[in-house]
């Protein structure tokens, strides 16, 4: 395992997009490469969160502390579209557009990219909709505090498929071949829910809130263990395969892979760490 390590700024969110591994510095309102790149955004109080590659030669971003979809292209231009609702969550929809969560106001937003704002209400109040992926034509959506993972269609009818679990505090999700994964961060499992709504969920080591989740193509995933400070990897069926510790107190936040089979992620204590399974 190597590291880049940042001398401040938290990495939170990362992306692998043209050619370089991004991350977000959600403390210090900046966004950083593993090269050693840094782009401040000019604003400290942003808090740059989930970052994506987007469909136009550039990464966006969310920045949840001032209300604004951010994007740097990969020339350098930077720039930023205001959607009120604290934007977290973050994908490229079925539609060529940037699709983000808003916590704050029980809604999904839809940034083209020509700036356009659109938002979709999710017809659930105080569900705090968290992250975001596209599966089968439609968004994809963890309610955190509804107990449950959302669905909605690019004209933003919504379906709504409570958890087995109560209490499960879903977080991440990531879609994969067959089926999208989801972290349950309160209940300590991973679960996963087909194009018809069967939902599966899997039992992970007691304490380890697992945060962020990233499928891969044989249709396992990837998830960090935000409290047991590890990296580890499920099978299609839930079990366990591979686990990476990644150095007490690190606090693992979001994850993405590589084309080489290399997982990057960020660390809260400051680093951007490169596992190679």
């Amino acid at each position: 395992m190597s590291r880049t390590e940042f001398t401040d700024g938290g990495p939170y969110g990362v992306a692998v997009a043209g050619g370089e591994v991004w991350t977000t510095l959600v403390h210090t309102g900046r966004v950083a490469t593993a090269a050693g790149r840094v782009i401040d955004l000019d604003a400290p109080g942003s808090r740059p969160s989930v970052i994506v590659e987007g469909p136009d030669q550039a990464v966006w971003f969310t920045r949840n502390g001032d209300d604004r979809i951010g994007r740097i292209g990969y020339d350098g231009a930077l720039s930023a579209v205001e959607i009120a609702g604290a934007p977290y969550g973050l994908c490229v929809g079925p539609d060529g557009a940037l699709w983000c969560t808003l916590m704050n106001a029980d809604a999904i937003g839809r940034v083209s990219v020509d700036g356009e704002v659109r938002t979709y209400p999710i017809g659930t109040t105080g569900a705090f909709p968290a992250m975001i992926t596209t599966f089968g034509g439609d968004l994809w959506f963890t309610l955190n505090q509804a107990n449950a993972i959302g669905r909605m269609t690019v004209d933003g009818a919504v379906t709504t498929h409570p958890l087995p679990t109560s209490v499960a505090g879903p977080v991440g999700i990531s879609a994969g071949p067959d089926a999208v994964w989801f972290t349950e961060l309160l209940a300590d499992r991973v679960g996963r829910i087909t194009a018809d709504g069967t939902i599966e969920e899997f039992t992970l080591p007691e304490g380890s809130k697992p945060h962020a989740v990233a499928a891969t193509t044989e249709g396992g995933c990837w998830l960090t263990l935000w409290a047991a400070a590890s990296l580890v990897h499920v099978d299609a069926r839930g079990n366990v395969t591979s686990e990476h510790p990644l150095g007490e107190g690190s606090e693992p936040h979001g994850l993405s892979l590589a084309e080489d089979n290399a997982v990057w992620v960020a660390l809260e204590t400051g680093s951007l760490a490169r596992v190679q399974p």
